[in-house]
This record gives C-alpha cells, structure tokens and sequence, in this order.
C-alpha cells in the first residue's frame, strides 16, 4: 500500500494519476496513521485495492475545495463531528444512500440525507480526582453551580468536542438557558482554558484542579501509555447525566468526496469500515466505542461500566453549531 503522508508535498497531477487507477482510491484522513493505516491495509488484502492516504491535522476542506473538480480525494475521515460539518457546510461531499452502510450505521448516527457517516463514539466525560472527590454521580449542568469555583479545568471552549457539547446543551435547553450555564461553567474554571484532554487530567493529578471534562478515549489511551498511567490512575471516568437524558456523544467519521473519481471503489470503503472488522479494530487501536451495535468495545473500555447516551441524534448538533459558537464568543469563554 502507498502511503502518503500529510507533510510531504506531492504534484497534484501525480496523485490524481495514482488516485484514477482502476484498482485504487485516496483517503483524505484528519485520523491519524497509527489508527487507519491497519485497517486500510486489510481493506486493501481483502479486495486488492490499493489506498492512498494524505493525513493532515488541519485544513483537508480547504485543500478539497481549491482543488475542485481536479480534486483526487474519493473518501474523507474525520476525526470529529464538526469536521463532517464543515465539508456538508462547504458543499465538498455527495450523498451515499448504500444499504450496507445504512444498515450497519444506526440512523441517529448518520446524516438524513446520507451525506456523513458516523464511525467511532466518544462520550465527553466529567473527570473526578480520586483523593479529594471521589466518584460522582454529576450532570453537565451541575458544573454551573456555585460548589463548583475554581474546581474546573478543560481545554479551549471553542475546540470542536467542546463545541459539540455547548451545541447538544442548546439542544436540550435552548441558546439563553445555555448562556447563562456557560456564564456559570467559566466562573468556575481553575485556570484559562489551555492543552488538551491529556492535559487536563495530568491537571487534576497535580491538584489545580478537582474536576476537568475530556473524551473517554483518551482515558484508555493514557491507561496504555506508560508515561501517562499514573495521570489516568488519579481520576475516576464519569458518564454525566446517568439519571436523566444520558452521555453527550461526539462521534468520527466518514464522508464521500463530492468530485470522488473512484466512486466504485470509495463506497466499497466505506462499506468495510462500517463492517465488524474494521469497527473492532477501532475499539481495540483507539479505545472507542463502535457505532455497529453487534460490536464490542475493547476489554479496557467495557470495564469501565455500561453507561446510557444521550439520545439526541447527531445531526441535531449541526443544526446548533453556529449557536454554540456564537455564544462562545458572546461569553468569552477562553478568556
């Protein structure tokens, strides 16, 4: 399999004659190498296509609307929800209606119009130090209220998981109750949003703060990782609004290119990363949940319990996104 890195500078014209081979298609992937080169090498084993991948932290919309017709991009993976709406927004993305992918993706996990699929499920956690806290049985909303100043940290409100969830809380409570939740949420904030998720559990481990919100993925990730063991050992994972609506959900996923020359071949794609093999590799590679029902998650990510999610169909923090961001920006909330 070619593999084309995201750094590396190719001619346009060389990997557009790669990408339009009969047995062969480019990937545009926001996920990283280390999750999708294994299961794209098995697609590639199971069917002899071969994948070109461009792996790129930022800017993979822009790349594909200057591109335009020319555009060798067949499929798109994201590693966020927000990624999926910017390319729907862009009008860079051409509606699959499949009925593998259909039925393997439950429909509050994929767009009405069958423009975006989700993959992978995160629950945007309430982290909870193990010596000063405790487990907690907490919602979302609870992290507004007075007994919570200065017990708080999380990344930058306007990153896209935090966005999801300030777009899900205006689902659910309106854009003025949300306001004035977010308003609260930043009094009690232990210092400026700043890092990532890692980032704010290592915070609670240090004792600057008590409680930080992050993606359940990450706490597996850190599990596995030597050097960062002992950060995820300092905190209990919470699954917020257990008594009531349930877990926000973010989701990864997947999009057809709007000018994909190797449709065919795309949609075979995309049919394998909904399949049982290529949703389990995603469980066990990046500790996530799998969208297909009949599979599990990894042994790590199960221990930590069942734990009911919100309902809320994904395509309704579409609907909310540009909301959620203005009120970000009305609140100040990164400063």
């Amino acid at each position: 399999m070619k593999m084309v890195k995201g750094a590396a500078i190719l001619g346009l014209a060389c990997l557009a004659n790669s990408a339009m081979a009969d047995d062969a298609l480019t990937v545009y992937s926001y996920r990283q190498a280390f999750l999708v080169e294994p299961i794209l090498e098995q697609f590639t084993q199971d069917t002899g296509i071969k994948v070109n991948v461009v792996f790129a932290k930022d800017g993979i919309a822009e790349r594909i609307a200057r591109e335009g017709r020319l555009s060798p991009a067949d499929v798109v993976l994201t590693s966020d929800f927000s990624r999926l709406m910017e390319l729907v927004e862009k009008d860079l993305v051409s509606p699959v209606n499949n009925e593998v992918i259909n039925n393997n993706i439950p429909e509050v996990y994929r767009s009405p119009k069958n423009e975006w699929y989700a993959l992978t499920m995160r629950v945007r956690n309430v982290y909870s130090s193990k010596d000063r806290t405790g487990k907690v049985d907490i919602n979302y909303e609870d992290l507004a209220k007075p007994e919570y100043k200065g017990k708080i940290c999380t990344r930058s409100g306007k990153h896209p998981y935090n966005v999801a969830l300030v777009a899900s809380m205006i689902a659910h409570h309106g854009e003025a109750d949300t306001k004035t939740w977010l308003e609260g949420v930043k009094a009690n904030l232990a210092r400026k949003p700043q890092g990532n998720d890692r980032d704010q559990v290592l915070a609670v481990k240090e004792g600057m703060c008590d409680f930080a919100i992050g993606n359940s993925y990450y706490y597996g990730n850190m599990m596995m990782d030597e050097n960062q063991k002992s950060w995820a050992e300092a905190v209990y994972i919470n699954f917020p609004n257990q008594d009531n609506r349930g877990a926000h959900i973010n989701v990864s996923g997947m999009a057809l290119a709007k000018f994909s020359p190797n449709k065919d071949n795309a949609i075979k794609l995309m049919e394998f990363l909904t399949s049982n093999v290529a949703q389990q590799a995603y469980a066990d590679v990046n500790m996530e949940y799998p969208v297909k029902a009949d599979v599990k998650p990894s042994k790590l990510v199960a221990s930590w319990g069942e734990f009911k999610a919100d309902s809320l169909p994904i395509y309704k923090l579409a609907e909310n996104h540009q909301a959620a961001v203005k009120l970000l920006d009305e609140v100040k909330f990164d400063l």
